[in-house]
C-alpha cells in the first residue's frame, strides 16, 4: 500500500510530511505539480471506486493508495500552464487532472487528509462560525454586509472593530481604525468582527493529538506584523486548559478534518474566543518555532491508515 501525496514539493509543509513518511519507510508517490503535464489519473465510478495514478514513469493502482495527504495548487499557476491560452489542451489536460484527482479524494475508501468536501466549509467564514460557537467556543459579535451604514452602526456598538474577507482566500484581518473606505465596502460583502482583546493561540489538531501554540504580538494580524511596523510575534508552545482542547477535537470533528489549524484568542478573563479553522494549516512555520513534533504527527496518521489498508 501506498501513501499519495498532492501538491507542490517546494511546499515546506508538504516537504515536512514526505520527508517523515519516508523515515517510516511509507512508499510514497508524489503528484507534483509542476510536473502536471507529465501526470495522468484514470477513474471508473461504480460498484467500486478503480482507477491509476501515472506520474512520470511510475504507475501506481488507485486501490493500492491506503491514505493521502492534499495540498494542492492552483494549476493553471504552474509555470508549464500559466502562458497557455484559456481553453488550450495543456490547461484542459491541468483541470481534467485536478477535477480526477479531487473526484478520487472525495470518494475513495482511503484516509484523506482532508476531503475536498470537508475543506470546502472554509469557503464560508460565517457558515464556519456556526459550527465553531456549536462546538462550544464563544465567537466575536458578527457583521456581513455590503451595506456602509450598517456597517457604520455596528462600529458605534463597538470600541474597536476589525474586518476580513468572507471567504477561505487568504486576507488580513484589519482595523477599522485605519484609513479605510466604507463606500469600498459596497463592491463585496465583507465580515466585521468586534475586536476580542487578548492573547492568540494557534492549535493544531491532528487526529487526537493537540500542538497549541501561543503568538505574543502587538498587532491585528500576527501574520502581518512587519507591515504595521511592529516586532515580530514571539511564538512557544503552551498547554491547553483541557476543556478547550476538548472543544477543539470536537470542532475538528464536527467539520469531518482530521488535521486542522484553530485558530483562538484567550482574553484577559480567560475566555476562549475561536475565529475560523483552517483546513489546510502551513504548520511548520510553527513546528521551526516550537519544536512540535506536527509533521510527524500528520504522517504518523497518513502511516497508521497504510499499515491498517496493508492488513485488510
Amino acid at each position: 500500500m501506498t501513501a499519495l501525496l498532492w501538491g507542490l514539493p517546494g511546499d515546506s509543509t508538504m516537504a515536512a510530511v514526505h520527508t517523515e513518511l519516508v523515515r517510516f519507510g511509507v512508499p510514497v508517490l508524489f503528484v507534483d505539480q509542476r510536473s502536471v503535464l507529465d501526470t495522468a489519473v484514470e477513474l471508473r465510478v461504480g460498484a467500486r471506486i478503480e482507477g491509476a495514478v501515472r506520474v512520470g514513469d511510475s504507475v501506481v493502482d488507485l486501490a493500492d493508495v491506503g491514505a493521502a495527504y492534499l495540498r494542492p495548487h492552483d494549476g493553471m499557476r504552474v509555470a508549464a500552464v500559466r502562458d497557455e491560452p484559456p481553453g488550450s489542451p495543456v490547461r484542459r489536460h491541468v483541470q481534467e487532472v485536478a477535477d480526477i484527482l479531487s473526484t478520487w479524494a472525495e470518494l475513495a475508501p482511503a484516509f484523506v487528509i482532508n476531503r475536498p468536501s470537508a475543506s470546502a466549509g472554509n469557503g464560508s467564514k460565517p457558515a464556519q462560525l456556526r459550527e465553531i460557537a456549536a462546538a462550544g467556543f464563544a465567537v466575536p459579535e458578527t457583521l456581513v454586509t455590503n451595506d456602509p451604514e450598517a456597517v457604520a452602526a455596528f462600529s458605534t456598538r463597538h470600541e474597536n472593530v476589525v474586518y476580513k474577507s468572507t471567504s477561505g482566500i487568504r486576507s488580513r484581518v484589519r482595523s477599522l481604525a485605519d484609513d479605510v473606505s466604507l463606500e469600498d465596502v459596497r463592491s463585496c460583502p465583507t465580515q466585521f468582527q468586534a475586536q476580542v482583546p487578548g492573547v492568540d493561540v494557534r492549535v493544531h489538531v491532528v487526529g487526537a493529538e493537540i500542538f497549541a501554540t501561543r503568538i505574543d504580538c502587538e498587532a491585528d494580524d500576527y501574520r502581518y506584523a512587519s507591515h504595521q511596523g511592529l516586532p515580530r510575534p514571539r511564538l512557544s508552545a503552551t498547554d491547553l486548559p483541557d476543556d478547550v482542547a476538548k472543544r477543539c477535537r470536537l470542532l475538528a470533528s464536527r467539520l469531518d478534518l482530521p488535521v486542522a489549524g484553530v485558530d483562538l484568542r484567550v482574553t484577559p478573563d480567560e475566555e476562549w474566543f475561536c475565529f475560523e479553522v483552517n483546513p489546510s494549516p502551513a504548520f511548520l512555520y510553527y513546528q521551526q518555532a516550537t519544536g512540535q513534533p506536527i509533521a510527524t504527527a500528520v504522517a504518523g496518521l497518513l502511516a497508521a491508515a497504510v499499515t491498517c489498508a496493508r492488513v485488510a
